[in-house]
């Protein structure tokens, strides 16, 4: 029994939810008057306190989730893929929007009161399938063509998903799609020539670099030399993708435009569209090394982070504890991460293995993406970052990708199996 690996996973989990309790009952001391001060008080408060009772919640489902057989899950996978599915298919119909993005419809709703964001389920049914797909196969893929199945098993629920709209988790989807590809072995070339139409569709936005990616490309499919018939169709889809570029900004909602060309140039509306990302950079270098103290971050007392909660709550790391606050965080981060490895390199099973993995890399996305743009150096995509960001869905769908975790730790390793 990996009991040492449960006991190191169940301490990091810990360790992270107090972190982030801490610093989202810090996310309510404002100095705010008025009526800014009420809408604090009732709302920043309330979310400490709710997100208490979502990880008791949590723990509960944690525990659910750990006396669940892998055997039991293979059997129920396409069933709660296809639930995933249904529920993402509902919020198109009679979704509702929140916060910035009021016109999506990522929530289900029953009268005024949210219910929870089906995507956060959704993304560890896919989890589930991808894994099982794999699992059921003697060897992996070795072409693109062979990667069809999967390819489709991400993209029906991110295509879902980007409908609503809500690009930040249809790139968790992609994120997951390629960790558990290269868990289950798929070649580092086929990965590249399979996200080569994303990273076209990335730099299509400069003329310049998207150039020197399609020169790039062409050396490379002569390197690898894939079949005649792959490496036409990679570079036709990624030259189709400087024409798509324009087709999909024209289909983004007018906030996600917003936030695109705030990143791009943050400077052409500091007061406006890059507002956010200007003062998340301006909070976390304002902490120094050791902070303004817990609590008492001015920006964050003053009102100056947005959504300091959620999307945001990383600058107020940033702000009240410094460098040293944020390295410990991060570093939580990695311990958690480094676990979740460790944990998919000794389980017995195949199939719990890339599930343990691909929870690994949903994690992985949503850490990157939620950091990366509370430094600017990514566009602001409205991604929670784990354990800190106020919300039941998410912090939900943690758990129980956590309790499955615990129960692939807890299963004997197979002699001889990486």
């Amino acid at each position: 029994m990996n009991r040492g690996l449960s006991r190191q996973l169940l301490l990091v989990v810990g360790l992270l939810s107090l972190y982030g309790l801490l610093m989202l009952y810090s996310a309510g001391q404002t100095d705010l008057t008025g009526a800014a001060r009420q809408f604090s008080l009732r709302d920043i408060h309330w979310k400490w306190a709710a997100q208490g009772i979502w990880l008791a919640i949590g723990l509960v489902a944690a525990a659910l989730t750990y006396r669940t057989s892998f055997r039991m899950l293979e059997w129920a996978t396409p069933w709660l893929y296809a639930i995933g599915l249904l529920l993402l298919m509902a919020t198109l119909v009679i979704g509702t929007g929140a916060g910035d993005a009021k016109s999506s419809k990522s929530w289900l709703a029953i009268g005024s009161m949210r219910i929870g964001q089906p995507v956060e389920l959704a993304k560890i049914a896919t989890i589930l399938m991808l894994a099982l797909w794999f699992s059921s196969r003697r060897a992996p893929p070795t072409t693109l063509r062979g990667l069809i199945a999967p390819i489709m098993i991400a993209l029906i629920p991110a295509l879902l998903v980007l409908k609503q709209p809500d690009l930040g988790s249809a790139m968790v989807f992609a994120g997951t799609l390629f960790a558990v590809m290269y868990w289950a072995g798929v070649s580092v070339p086929l990965l590249v020539l399979l996200a080569s139409p994303i990273v076209s569709l990335l730099l299509a936005w400069s003329t310049a670099l998207w150039s020197v990616w399609m020169i790039t490309l062409f050396v490379l499919l002569l390197v690898w030399r894939p079949f005649i018939v792959e490496a036409i169709t990679v570079y036709l889809v990624n030259s189709a993708m400087g024409v798509l570029a324009f087709v999909v900004w024209a289909k983004l909602d007018i906030y996600q435009r917003a936030r695109i060309l705030s990143f791009l140039n943050p400077q052409g509306d500091p007061t406006r569209t890059a507002y956010q990302a200007i003062q998340s950079k301006v909070a976390i270098g304002s902490g120094g090394w050791f902070g303004n103290g817990f609590t008492l971050g001015p920006l964050k007392r003053t009102g100056f982070i947005p959504e300091w909660s959620t999307d945001f709550i990383f600058a107020t790391v940033g702000e009240e504890l410094g460098f040293i606050g944020v390295a410990v965080a991060l570093g939580l981060f990695l311990a958690l991460l480094v676990t979740l490895v460790r944990i998919a390199r000794r389980s017995s099973d195949p199939f719990a293995s890339m599930v343990v993995f691909g929870i690994a890399g949903l994690l992985f996305t949503h850490i990157f993406e939620n950091v990366g743009m509370a430094i600017s150096i990514l566009p602001i995509t409205g991604i929670p970052l784990p354990f800190f960001s106020y919300g039941g869905s998410f912090l939900l769908a943690m758990s129980l990708s956590l309790g499955l975790a615990l129960r692939a730790a807890s299963e004997e390793r197979a002699a001889g199996y990486v």
